[in-house]
């Protein structure tokens, strides 16, 4: 048996490969911020008892599987790979570079090949997982069905009983709906009284469909083991389909009579025996598959395919595997100066102009967004258009004269002369129908399906969808965005898209769900070369609210929206669930005061925004003097605490909200930076329904002296809240019947 170590100072990776058996990864261990714990000794490994689900898992219909199911793991290729070779390298130099292994499997009938890709930034406590799969030269051409970027029984096998599955529905207005099951009953149904579980075919499973890659569930994942704590989680790098599943890994063969000797026995088989008590549990993570997605791929020697990424984590905690998440989100995304500046945005959408800006709207909305401490500007949907009815014209993206009399060049300068940085809301993956660019463009411009009579494009709510992949489309939006940042000077794109194309398009691919898939990774090219071009420009990924709120995006863009909920009440349960899967300096909270808001409901939204990347929005110039001045001091407030947020961990108080909680909490812990203590920030908000105390368990802070200091409101606004420091973190007293919200800072001595 071949047993081999690799970690990058932080987290450790163990891997057994047996002669007549694949490679496994049998541990993850978190080797602490100073590498002091170490891994069990790769020599110390039990064959017998480690987890026993392969690295690598190949559906393929030449093979299949060894045992019939919806499952992605038990594939009959995966169980055959055997182990070729294994090759680490060390990051040099400074930066993103990663410590990086490949581990080389084959199997011999087949020719296929398999290289397992991970890749680690020193220190930092998650890694990343890729499978590239080709066939050797001169193997027949082999059909790919599936293919796992990660999977393994390491951490779930210790004790399958104690198992909780982690996920987080997500839909427009109601995303970061986060839950678990355990993984045996009443996950799986308990078929086996001894397993206490299905011990079969079944999985809990997590699917996303088309390019809404958090249109259903974010694109993340966990299991804990609810007696110890150990957690196991993962995200999934990728703008488009993927599916994630954890369930049973039985040990069939443990303590079973073997079938030579009950085959032909004179004596009856009786009920099924075994040992049951080294049943495990895996995990497998992929992108787009056949039965889910319409994918596949035919390997023949010429085109490797290669996996979505996947990164993951172990941690004592769920709260902290998600921040080693966070740690690795923050060594890995794309370098840009918005990173440091953390610019305040006000956009004029969300309850304010709502797709309707005009001229007379826009200029005193200018001088009061400017007033109360905005630093960017973004006019939303509808600029381009001379009518109401601008959903089916998007697609050339030409000023709007009518709404503009002045042309919108004067509204930017105006802008620009407030002292803010002009935006514009574009939503560049659609074409409208009633477009010029609908016409003029060619068909292969287009994601299509091939019909009965020649190819159709794909249309969804009165808009053609393009294709990143063909150099028509590619120009077409070069053009637009370089037009639009040389001529009028705009500095920031909010990237909306509404409409999803289904599976994909079979035009130039294989199967639908490549094409697609080869369109999704041409959107981030797309992206990065719009970013090379012109460094300073800041984007923010909105997809439709955020339902493609992933790394594969975010890796690239600045900013995301958070969600296109319109009811304050109900925001602070999807603001603070996204921290989970998005940083807060990249969680944009939309924050959007109304004239006719009390000092307590304004208080209420802008805390929203506190809580991550304040987004601001509001009719500011329907406002008296004392209401803008109270969102000027949420403003002030942002900017006071906006870099200590860019380098926090977010934890999770009253644990990850549900939908009907009366109250809702998150703090950022911050460590000591640049002679300044450690601090924690908190923010509550108190339902109307909801108890006027609560108690915040903060065990980070220790049992120390904390200073606690009401960062918003002015302690002069509204009812008076009291925060007491317990032992076991603080205690809030809310009075009044109606529903408020505060932002304290704690400062350790």
């Amino acid at each position: 048996m071949t047993t081999f170590e690799w970690n990058n100072s932080r987290i450790s990776l163990v891997f057994t490969a047996e002669a007549d058996g694949p490679v496994r990864l049998v541990g993850i261990t978190d080797l602490g911020p100073d590498g002091a714990e170490r891994a069990e000794d790769p020599a110390l490994v039990d064959p017998i008892r480690a987890a026993r689900q392969p690295l690598v898992e190949v559906l393929a219909p030449a093979y299949g599987r060894n045992n019939n199911s919806y499952r992605y793991d038990g594939t009959t290729l995966g169980a055959g790979l055997r182990y070729v070779s294994h090759d680490a390298t060390i990051a040099t130099g400074t930066g993103t570079g990663m410590d990086r292994l490949e581990i080389v499997q084959s199997h011999a009938e087949s020719g296929l090949r398999t290289t397992s890709v991970f890749e680690a930034v020193p220190g930092v406590p998650a890694v990343r997982s890729t499978t590239t799969v080709t066939v050797d030269d001169g193997s027949d051409p082999l059909l790919v069905w599936a293919v796992t970027s990660f999977a393994t029984g390491a951490l779930l096998s210790d004790a399958i009983n104690d198992l909780d599955v982690w996920q987080a529905a997500s839909s427009w207005c109601a995303e970061n709906r986060w839950s678990s099951s355990p993984l045996r009953t009443p996950g799986l149904a308990a078929i086996d009284r001894e397993a206490r579980g299905e011990t079969s075919r079944n999985r809990l499973g997590v699917t996303s469909l088309s390019t809404w890659s958090s249109g259903t569930y974010n694109p993340i994942g966990a299991v804990t083991n609810r007696v110890t704590g150990a957690a196991l989680a993962w995200q999934i790098e990728h703008n488009g389909a993927w599916h994630w599943e954890a369930g049973e890994n039985p040990d069939w063969a443990g303590g079973a009579v073997p079938i030579e000797k009950r085959v032909r026995s004179a004596e009856p088989a009786g009920p099924p025996r075994g040992d049951r008590s080294r049943d495990g549990a895996y995990v497998a993570v992929l992108g787009p598959t056949d039965t889910l997605h319409d994918w596949s791929t035919t390997l023949d020697g010429s085109n490797p395919f290669t996996t979505v990424p996947a990164t993951v984590t172990v941690a004592g905690s769920l709260e902290d595997a998600f921040a080693g998440l966070a740690a690795h989100r923050r060594a890995t995304r794309r370098a840009h100066p918005q990173n440091d500046a953390l610019p305040v945005i006000f956009n004029d959408y969300m309850n304010t102009l709502e797709g309707d800006p005009t001229e007379a709207k826009l200029l005193p909305l200018i001088e009061r967004a400017a007033e109360v401490g905005a630093e960017y500007f973004c006019i939303d949907a509808g600029w381009y258009d001379d009518t109401a009815g601008w959903w089916s014209s998007v697609g050339d993206w030409q000023p709007s004269t009518a709404r503009f009399p002045s042309g919108l060049a004067s509204i930017l300068d105006t802008i620009r002369g407030h002292g803010m940085v002009p935006g514009l809301w574009l939503e560049p993956e659609v074409v409208g129908v009633t477009s010029r660019a609908a016409t003029d463009l060619p068909d292969d411009a287009f994601l299509q399906r091939h019909g009965a009579h020649g190819s159709v494009r794909v249309r969804e709510h009165d808009r053609y969808l393009l294709d990143l992949r063909s150099p028509a489309a590619r120009a077409h939006l070069d053009a637009t965005v370089d037009r639009l940042v040389s001529d009028l000077g705009v500095g920031f794109f909010k990237l909306d898209y509404n409409v999803t194309p289904g599976t994909g398009t079979d035009a130039d691919a294989e199967s639908a769900g490549a094409g697609l898939l080869a369109h999704n990774r041409a959107l981030i090219t797309w992206l990065e070369g719009v970013l090379d071009r012109h460094p300073d420009l800041v984007l923010e990924n909105c997809g439709s609210g955020a339902m493609r709120s992933d790394f594969a995006m975010l890796g690239v863009c600045q900013l995301q929206s958070t969600s296109d909920q319109q009811d304050p009440l109900l925001y602070p349960l999807i603001a603070v669930g996204a921290l989970a899967h998005i940083l807060p300096e990249q969680a944009g909270n939309w924050a959007y005061p109304q004239p006719d808001m009390d000092d307590e409901e304004i208080v209420f939204t802008m805390c929203t925004g506190l809580a991550g990347r304040l987004y601001q929005a509001g009719v500011l110039s329907g406002m008296d003097g004392h209401r803008r001045n109270l969102v000027a001091a949420g403003v002030a407030a942002h900017k006071a605490t906006r870099h200590t947020l860019a380098r926090s961990t977010p934890r999770f108080p009253l644990g990850l909200p549900t939908w009907d909680d009366g109250w809702t909490s998150v703090a950022f812990d911050a460590p000591a930076d640049a002679g300044s203590p450690a601090e924690t920030l908190v923010l509550a908000w108190r339902q109307a329904h909801a108890d006027a105390m609560v108690e915040l368990p903060l065990p980070s802070l220790g049992s120390g002296e904390v200073t606690v200091e009401q960062v918003y409101p002015p302690e002069a606004v509204g009812a008076t809240w009291t925060a007491e420091r317990t032992a076991g973190g603080l205690r809030i007293v809310a009075p009044g019947s109606g529903a408020s919200a505060r932002m304290y800072r704690l400062t350790r001595a």
